[in-house]
């Protein structure tokens, strides 16, 4: 039995961008989220196109994003992705990995909390 499209939700992402195209105003909205034209300094947006068998990808981020931030953005990142495979999948074990991974990326990012 075959699945039927019972409602849609749209996610918006505007990307303000200067005389050079590159982008300085990230704004994003889902309205079933609650979310309406919020802020944001970058975003990682990954696509699979099922024609191709291959990722669609965009990348951007302002140039007020820091590098301590993307630095935690692309940890955390990290870590949402090795979630949402061992959800999608099961592999424990090889997420498990990847969050071994994340550890060492944060300690070598010096992004680790400090200790108490």
């Amino acid at each position: 039995m075959e699945d039927k499209v019972v409602k849609s939700s749209d996610i918006q992402i505007k990307v303000g961008l200067n005389e050079n195209n590159l982008p300085i105003g990230i704004k994003w909205s889902a309205a079933d989220g609650g979310v309406e034209n919020a802020d944001a300094k970058a975003f990682m947006l990954s696509i699979w196109d099922p024609k191709d068998n291959n990722t669609m990808k965009i990348d951007l981020w302002t140039k007020e994003m820091s590098i301590e931030e993307m630095k935690q953005f692309f940890h955390q990142s990290l870590l949402t992705m090795a979630d949402s495979f061992e959800k999608a999948t099961g592999e424990h074990l090889i997420c498990e990995d990847l969050r071994d991974y994340c550890f060492h990326f944060a300690e070598k990012m010096q992004i680790l909390p400090e200790e108490k």
